[in-house]
C-alpha cells in the first residue's frame, strides 16, 4: 500500500480507463490521508479521505469516500457516496459551528469529539463487490464478499456475502450464488491469487460461470 495525498483540480481526462501497477489517480481527483494498493484507479473528480483502496479496486468518477476500506477488486460506479458523515443529533444544534468552530471564528480550537466519533464508524467493503451508480453507503456498514448493491440504493445495514441488495433502504433481492458455491469461492479466495495465477486462470474466468469455476478450482 502506498500513502497518498494528491490534489489540485484541473480539466477532466477523457478516454479508456488506465490501469497500471502503480496507483493511477486522475488529475482532477483529490486524495488525502489515504492509501492505495497495486493496480488501483481513481477517476475524475473523485474525493477520497482517510481511506484504503486495496489491490485492483477502482472508482469510476465523481465518487466520494470517507473513512472506508475498499476491498480488492471492488467495482465502484460513478456518483457513489461511501460514508457520508453524520451530524450530532444529540446536541442542541446540528450545525458544524460547534465542532468546526475555528472556521467560524468562534473558538481557538475545533471540537475533536465529533471527528473521533465519526472515525469509529468506518465502512468496510469486501473483495469483488460491485456498487452501482449513485448508491450511498451510510456510516459503519459492512459489505460482504462478492455482494452487489443496486444503483441508487441507500445502504443502512450490513450486506451479506454474495447477496444482491437494492432500494431505499436497501433490501435483499436474492443471492448471487448458492451457499455451496459461495463456500467454495471463499475457500478458493481468488482475490488473493498472484497476478500470474490470475492470468493463467483468465480463460476460465471468461467462460465458466461461478458454480463451474468453483467446482474446478476448489481443490
Amino acid at each position: 500500500m502506498i500513502e497518498i495525498n494528491h490534489g489540485e483540480f484541473a480539466d477532466p481526462w477523457r478516454g479508456p480507463m488506465p490501469m497500471t501497477e502503480e496507483p493511477w489517480i486522475h488529475e482532477t481527483a483529490l486524495l488525502k490521508d489515504s492509501r492505495m494498493g497495486a493496480w488501483t484507479m481513481v477517476g475524475q473528480r473523485c474525493e477520497v479521505f482517510k481511506s484504503d483502496l486495496l489491490d485492483y479496486a477502482y472508482l469510476v468518477k465523481d465518487v466520494e469516500v470517507f473513512n472506508a476500506e475498499v476491498g480488492k477488486f471492488a467495482n465502484i460506479a460513478s456518483h457513489v457516496r461511501i460514508n457520508p458523515t453524520n451530524h450530532p443529533m444529540w446536541r442542541a444544534t446540528l450545525h458544524h459551528f460547534t465542532y468546526r468552530s475555528k472556521s467560524h471564528f468562534m473558538a481557538d480550537d475545533d471540537d475533536q469529539e465529533i471527528s473521533e466519533w465519526r472515525s469509529q464508524h468506518r465502512v468496510v467493503i469486501g473483495p469483488d463487490v460491485w456498487i452501482g451508480h449513485g448508491a450511498i453507503l451510510m456510516p459503519g456498514v459492512s459489505v460482504g464478499t462478492g455482494a452487489i448493491i443496486g444503483s441508487g440504493s441507500v445502504v443502512t445495514k450490513d450486506v451479506g456475502d454474495y447477496t444482491i441488495v437494492a432500494g431505499n433502504p436497501a433490501r435483499l433481492i436474492r443471492r448471487r450464488v448458492n451457499e455451496e458455491t459461495e463456500a467454495a469461492l471463499k475457500r478458493i479466495a481468488w482475490w488473493d491469487w498472484s497476478r500470474e495465477e490470475l492470468i493463467a486462470a483468465l480463460p476460465d474466468f471468461r467462460k465458466l460461470d461461478a458454480a463451474a469455476f468453483a467446482e474446478k478450482y476448489d481443490r
